[in-house]
């Protein structure tokens, strides 16, 4: 035992001396002292008992609610997981239809962009914006049946096709264009089927059977083939001595008409429904129009005074008109030769050449269908008043100078004895379409930038935030790819440029600029120094029809 102060009394109990003595004063005996201070020990103890208790009771309240805490926490977690789960399917499916739109609009469409196009009308759950307002653009599309796609498309679009259709099934949330897309499944399915058995040279027979059974499903209604398949299988079941090969085969091929007959119901209301919007919309044109022509003839109705003297001016020329003719009966009559001579249509420029030439009957013809097509509309729009162009000065190209230019040499210079002129161009067949016009039409480029953001620990941020509590991001640069693939001058790199706002001093325009076919386009960016060091990250190039633009702001470090 330790015994640090060479205490000899260590061992020994200690008696409190003086309390006894002062107890024995009282009148306390020994056994009455002793008796009280171990009631006081027994109270002490259950105290300390008590009080364990308690505290164990609270740690395990405690512990229960750290635990329904986390619990909680980790629904909410999950919550909120399943709800960006959805909205990030419910995004990409926006996006998908974003992109037919586009597509169809740049008349650049995919197969799969013509059976997006027919849940637009279907009366699905197609979102708040209308992807596909083609009409506005000027795109005329024919709805037929959707599963007709597939009679034109070759073995590797039908596979393209195949995997479109699993990617619009898989984000897909509403019934009916699950329906929609899955027997759509169902029915390019089978057409990679009939593609891969049409490769095998000995299925003649098979196609003798094919089109035997297509004459019996074809032309029958959902709900008889649903009756029919009810039939076969019981007549599978029966155990009777059947060719079990024929009717299994009619059983697959009846799943297929029967997807073909559920689509056919929904592209009658896919119909019925662009029909129903077609209408509206003439209706509505109408009432436009209508309301146009009521204001035109109150404005006619204010200015009949000036009408008045209009007519009088008119019914003075008439007059004059009536004089003249009477001078002109008493001139010489018509010889033949007052007319001009016969030109030969050869001699012709190339654009006059270019004039088509109508016969009176064909413009008699012509005439009749506008007329026609005039009586069976059910109203008539009013046309715009046409708007006297403003006297303009023809301003010719540089490059219609210099062909000008080369022509007038060329023509001036003199025939040789044997030389004469040879100006007579053939007419040709010409595309009405060249595969290079969409190529050069002026557009937009594409683009695809990211801004680099995160947190500034200065003193200031130091102090008033920590790393559980972090100050708000700020901008810390950006990268900017610009694409120009279809550049005329491919010599001529890219440029951009730094254009101050003087309302908004804390943005400026990053501006870029790369010639034809490509417009300008431009971006608002923070108003600040920007580092140039290549240590720093910043990057200039223009490499493969690509200006990479990137960099990061300075900052600034300030010493006591």
């Amino acid at each position: 035992m330790d015994n640090p102060f060479n205490d000899v009394n260590l061992g020994e109990k200690f008696k409190w001396i003086k309390k006894a003595e002062k107890e024995k004063k009282m009148g306390i005996s020994a056994s009455e002292a002793a008796h009280r201070d171990a009631v006081r020990r027994q109270e002490a103890q259950e105290e300390l008992e008590r009080l364990n208790k308690r505290r164990a009771e609270r740690e395990a309240e405690q512990r229960l609610r750290e635990e329904e805490e986390v619990r909680m926490q980790r629904l909410t977690e999950s919550a909120q997981m399943e709800e960006w789960i959805a909205k990030e399917g419910d995004f990409q499916l926006e996006q998908e239809r974003k992109r037919a739109g586009i597509r169809l609009k740049e008349k650049r469409a995919k197969a799969i962009d013509f059976l997006a196009l027919n849940l637009r009308y279907g009366g699905g759950d197609q979102g708040e914006d209308d992807e596909f307002d083609l009409d506005e653009a000027g795109v005329e599309i024919d709805f037929d049946e959707p599963y007709k796609i597939f009679e034109n498309l070759t073995f590797e679009q039908t596979e393209e096709l195949h995997d479109d259709i699993l990617k619009y099934l898989s984000l897909e949330k509403n019934d009916l264009n699950i329906e929609y897309w899955t027997n759509l499944v169902v029915i390019c399915k089978d057409q990679l089927g009939r593609m891969q058995r049409g490769r095998d040279p000995n299925r003649a027979v098979g196609k003798i059977v094919e089109s035997d059974i297509a004459a019996l499903l074809s032309g029958k209604s959902y709900e008889q083939l649903t009756q029919l398949q009810r039939q076969i299988q019981s007549k599978l079941s029966s155990g009777e001595p059947i060719d079990t090969d024929y009717w299994e085969g009619l059983l697959e091929s009846l799943l297929v008409w029967k997807a073909k007959a559920k689509l056919r119901d929904i592209h009658a209301v896919v119909v019925k429904n662009r029909l129903e919007e077609l209408r509206k919309r003439q209706r509505d044109e109408a009432v436009r129009a209508q309301k146009e022509l009521l204001a035109d003839v109150k404005t006619e109705k204010e200015g009949r005074g000036d009408m008045r003297a209009e007519v009088a001016d008119a019914r003075h020329t008439a007059r004059e008109v009536e004089a003249v003719e009477e001078e002109e009966e008493k001139r010489e009559p018509y010889e033949r030769a007052m007319s001009p001579s016969l030109i030969d249509p050869n001699r012709l420029k190339y654009e006059d050449r270019q004039i088509p030439i109508m016969s009176e009957e064909e413009d008699k013809q012509r005439l009749f269908a506008k007329r026609h097509a005039v009586t069976q509309s059910q109203f008539i729009a009013k046309a715009p008043r046409p708007v006297a162009p403003a006297p303009a000065r023809a301003q010719a190209s540089t490059a219609d100078i210099e062909s000008e230019a080369l022509y007038r040499e060329a023509a001036s210079k003199e025939l040789d004895e044997e030389e004469e002129e040879f100006n007579w161009e053939e007419i040709i067949a010409l595309p009405s379409t060249y595969s290079w016009e969409d190529k050069y039409r002026p557009r937009k480029p594409r683009f695809f930038n990211r801004v680099h953001t995160g947190y500034e620990w200065n003193k200031y941020n130091q102090t008033h935030y920590d790393v559980d509590n972090p100050p708000p991001k700020v901008v810390q640069g950006y990268k900017f790819n610009i694409f120009y693939p279809d550049l005329i001058e491919k010599s001529k790199a890219p440029t951009y440029k730094i254009v101050k706002d003087p309302k908004d001093e804390e943005t400026v325009l990053l501006v870029f600029q790369a010639g034809p076919p490509y417009e300008d386009i431009a971006f608002r960016i923070v108003n600040r120094e920007w580092e140039y060091s290549h240590k720093r990250g910043f990057r200039s190039s223009f490499d493969r029809g690509c200006l990479s633009l990137w960099f990061s702001f300075r900052r600034n470090f300030y010493r006591k």
